[in-house]
């Protein structure tokens, strides 16, 4: 906002009654009323609205004193709004505007006034503060109601508020897919948390679409970034079988395989929210064997728990995407996968209960602040469900070896396959009657 009048300025204060030759009064429908002592140049020269009230061509400017007294009805919200645009009449803005507005809720109170009155340099100064400083969500809302109709001189502040363009949304994404799936310092881990959880929101049906529409491209992109991340994962499990390790070694590469599975977690999420785990599931599955086999020859130690449980949050997810048909194995695969991940699923939930229990009882005593070892009840319960549906869709054969197998193991209770042994039981019963039915003889129906 440009200095207003600053040479007739110096004789003429604001509210000085002395100099002034006009009577601005304010009123309230609730009866507040204030009389405020100005000058015509100055509200004529900085107000489209006092110009034309105190102009010749106002219905009433021939009626005694109507010129010397103008009447303003406002509402009472803003009343000190009005009585702080006449001030800034009579102030020079040489751009320390922050003193002055005291705050976005203020500003956009003057904005609202200076706007209606007409008042086009008070409205750019409020303009140029508002656009500058931050907002919070609740400014943000009243803002939005406040300027969306006041024409081309508030469009710097809805600047911040457009949609932005598609191509923008898109080059953010995939550069911020990068970075999520790579490796930086442990100092920036913060960081790239950050963008791996807004990364998800971009892609996140909610109360508004997906800020993302996932086309080939995207899924291209994000596909070659969880298999470089797959990548690396096997190397440090090859190392890790092949070298001998010290602790100190040990505890290194530990740490960095349970940061590679962290990854590997969340990049199976995308992956699932995107609808192409296939990829993933063929990986996990090729690594299987040699991930348990890394985990089963750590040193048994608090943390070496933490990395199974990890493990088992990302096969949990390989596992269901197998057990309800989002990736198709062939049997001999699918038999291989209960194989592995039933046994060291068995063995690792009471370890891992063990240590929760074992947390909670130092937390009950000692009340210190060490993160405990959580796996949620319901990653138990849907693992369980999981391996059901997959023996369940195995040949009835390898379902008996598998129902066997675990009717004989001191861990019976988890993971509970009573449903899948009842409903084994049902179908071996009535299996030679529904085949005969099909007009398939005993001697088939015994080789089937």
């Amino acid at each position: 906002m440009e200095s207003i009048g600053s040479e007739t300025r110096t004789s003429c204060r604001f509210g000085d009654r002395s100099t002034s030759d006009v009577v601005v009064r304010l009123r309230t429908h609730d009866g507040r009323d204030d009389w405020i002592y100005c000058h015509s140049h100055i509200l004529i020269e900085n107000c489209k609205y006092f110009a034309d009230r105190l102009s010749e061509n106002w219905p009433t400017c021939q009626i005694i004193d109507s010129r010397n007294c103008v009447e303003v009805y406002c509402r009472e919200s803003d009343f000190d709004y009005r009585v702080t645009v006449l001030r800034l009449f009579y102030v020079t803005v040489d751009g320390s505007v922050e003193d002055m507005w005291h705050g976005v809720k203020n500003a956009l109170g003057i904005l609202r006034v200076a706007s209606e009155l007409g008042c086009p340099k008070i409205v750019t100064a409020c303009v140029n503060y508002l656009e500058a400083v931050p907002w919070e969500e609740a400014e943000e809302e009243e803002i939005l109601k406040t300027i969306p109709n006041m024409g081309s001189p508030v469009e710097p502040i809805l600047a911040r508020l457009q949609p932005v363009k598609p191509s923008a949304i898109r080059r953010i994404f995939l550069s911020s897919i990068q970075f999520a799936m790579s490796s930086p310092p442990p100092s920036m881990n913060d960081i790239k948390s950050s963008a791996q959880e807004q990364l998800e929101y971009m892609l996140t049906e909610d109360d508004d679409s997906p800020l993302l529409i996932a086309d080939d491209e995207i899924k291209s992109t994000v596909k070659e970034c969880v298999n470089r991340l797959f990548f690396r994962f096997n190397n440090l499990i090859e190392g890790m079988l092949c070298e001998p390790m010290d602790s100190s070694s040990e505890e290194g590469k530990m740490q960095m395989f349970q940061y590679l599975l962290s990854d590997l977690s969340w990049g199976c999420q995308m992956l699932n929210k995107l609808e192409i785990m296939r990829d993933f599931v063929h990986n996990w599955m090729d690594a299987s064997d040699k991930i348990v086999k890394v985990v089963e020859q750590a040193n048994p130690t608090a943390e070496i728990i933490e990395t199974k449980s990890k493990v088992i949050e990302v096969a949990a997810k390989v596992l269901e995407a197998i057990g309800y048909g989002t990736v198709i194995l062939p049997t001999a695969k699918r038999l291989h996968v209960v194989k592995v991940w039933l046994p060291f699923v068995r063995i690792t939930k009471p370890l891992i209960d063990s240590l929760t229990s074992h947390d909670d009882h130092d937390h009950d005593h000692d009340n210190d602040e060490t993160p405990t070892l959580k796996i949620d009840t319901e990653l138990w319960q849907s693992l369980e469900s999981t391996f059901v549906s997959i023996i369940l869709a195995l040949p009835s054969g390898e379902q008996a070896e598998i129902l066997m197998e675990w009717l004989a193991n001191e861990q019976v209770q988890y993971p509970d396959l009573t449903e899948a042994f009842e409903v084994w039981c049902y179908r071996s019963k009535v299996a030679k009657r529904r085949l005969s039915s099909l007009g398939v003889d005993s001697e088939t129906a015994s080789t089937i």
